[in-house]
């Protein structure tokens, strides 16, 4: 997609006369290299183009993304997607399974300083959990304790080597027999806060739709870190307002807070080796990077409906240092482009691979966009102010500002000023192509744990395979 948007831009390039073009600045870089630097503003014909083939190519995609979406939910296929939501509501037709429960699976690996905080949350919903067991994994501080102090179980994981995905496996292998259809599992991070409405408007959506297979929240980032903290919340800002806008069709059910229908995991752990990777009766792969991503694209490929109502909201923790979301963002990113690679190009994963290429796309053209402005300033003689980029960059700051709004006066301020979320942009499009060049070569991935020592300081503990 790409290479046809640049053809087409080079096409309607060719169609502005060489005569109407203003010679190109000559100069010299480094006293070596000859540069020819066009000063001269794009014409009229040549951007109408470029806006059009822009509005084309994110029309195809929502087109293909919205045919794809109605093809699965009115698809009939109970052996190739058995999540879908006519053969469930043929398998659960004029059959009462009783009210929506919710039970609550809190995976936490040393989280003392965090646990409390999120049980706390669960306490003051004004739908209470009808369960709350924390899936202590390998833990070495006082996270057991605080839990059976808070009255809530424990469930400590026996030999467990596959971090979170292994020690929710374990737990659910015992929990998911015991459920019934309209039994509802909330997997929720021990780092994580969610809004009060939170779990009352799930109890809702399921009861009210029986196809609804699951649900997942709406982020933001805790206060505090600084500037760094802010970078953060304004990206989790944009992705917020863009699930509000998609009214509620999410891309991935974020590992933070996100509940299940009982019948939904236990399909996936049917399917495991048959229609989907992994080893059967595991719930989570734990080969995968990022579970929650890879957990995603499994219900997807059964064909299930989820959502991401406004009410679902969910305060999670942002990464205090640059080494920190480093380990983050790498994580996420490798994880992502992996589980693609494990689903391969299928309608369900279509949108995904777009994503990723205008990643990728975005990362190259950014560092093309520096490339080229180096080279400006140290071939010419003297700086030149382009009327027609500034415009654009004025346009690019208001989008910024617009799009962070919820987030007040520092969320528009910090988009505003342009150049940190320029810098913070740039520093995530390395993330992804270190992540890009680890695949390449063949490079093992490493799951890093972020934790708090006893005299906050952060820590990233490295561990072995995802």
């Amino acid at each position: 997609m790409a290479a046809a948007a640049g053809g087409m831009l080079w096409f309607a390039l060719t169609l502005t006369g060489p005569a109407t073009r203003t010679p190109p600045a000559e100069g010299v870089l480094f006293g070596v290299w000859q540069v020819l630097y066009d000063t001269q503003a794009p014409s009229t014909q040549l951007l109408v183009a470029a806006v059009a083939i822009a509005l084309l190519l994110a029309a195809g995609v929502a087109l293909v993304e919205s045919r794809i979406a109605t093809r699965y939910r009115r698809s009939d296929d109970a052996g190739g997607t058995p999540l879908a939501a006519k053969p469930v509501m043929a398998r659960t037709a004029g059959v009462h399974h009783g009210p929506v429960t919710v039970t609550v699976l809190i995976p936490a690996h040393d989280e003392e300083d965090r646990i409390a905080a999120t049980l706390a949350s669960l306490q003051e919903q004004t739908r209470p959990p009808d369960r709350v067991v924390v899936v202590a994994d390998n833990c070495t501080d006082r996270t057991e304790e605080l839990a059976r102090a808070a009255g809530v179980e424990v469930f400590r994981t026996v030999d467990n080597t596959h971090k979170k995905a292994g020690g929710l496996n374990q737990a659910l292998a015992v929990l998911l027999p015991e459920l019934g259809e309209n039994d509802t599992v909330m997997v929720m991070d021990a780092d994580t806060v969610i809004g009060r409405e939170y779990l009352a408007t799930a109890e809702s959506r399921m009861t009210d739709d029986r196809a609804l297979m699951a649900i997942g929240g709406l982020f933001t980032g805790e206060p505090g870190h600084g500037v760094l903290g802010q970078f953060q919340r304004n990206e989790y800002i944009r992705y917020d307002r863009d699930i509000r806008r998609r009214r509620g069709r999410l891309f991935v059910l974020t590992g933070t807070a996100s509940i299940f229908r009982s019948r939904a995991l236990a399909e996936v752990a049917a399917q495991r080796g048959r229609l989907l990777p992994g080893v059967p009766g595991d719930v989570y792969d734990t080969v995968a990077l990022t579970e929650d991503n890879e957990l995603t694209l499994a219900l997807k490929s059964l064909g299930a409906l989820m959502t991401s109502p406004a009410q679902c909201t969910v305060v999670t923790e942002v990464m205090p240092t640059w080494r920190a979301i480093w380990h983050q963002r790498l994580r996420w990113q490798r994880g992502a482009l992996e589980n693609l690679g494990a689903y391969g190009i299928t309608p369900q994963t279509w949108r995904y691979w777009v994503q990723q290429f205008g990643i990728g796309y975005g990362a190259v053209a950014l560092l093309s966009y520096y490339a080229a402005v180096f080279t400006m300033a140290m071939s010419l003689d003297r700086w030149v102010w382009f009327p027609f980029w500034l415009g654009i960059g004025a346009v690019f700051m208001l989008e910024r500002v617009v799009s962070a709004w919820r987030g007040g006066w520092a969320a528009r301020v910090l988009a505003a000023t342009l150049l940190p979320e320029l810098a913070y942009a740039t520093f995530l499009n390395v993330v992804f192509l270190k992540g890009v060049f680890d695949i390449l070569l063949g490079r093992q991935a490493q799951w890093s744990h972020i934790s708090r020592s006893a005299d906050g300081k952060v820590v990233v503990k490295g561990g072995g395979q995802g």
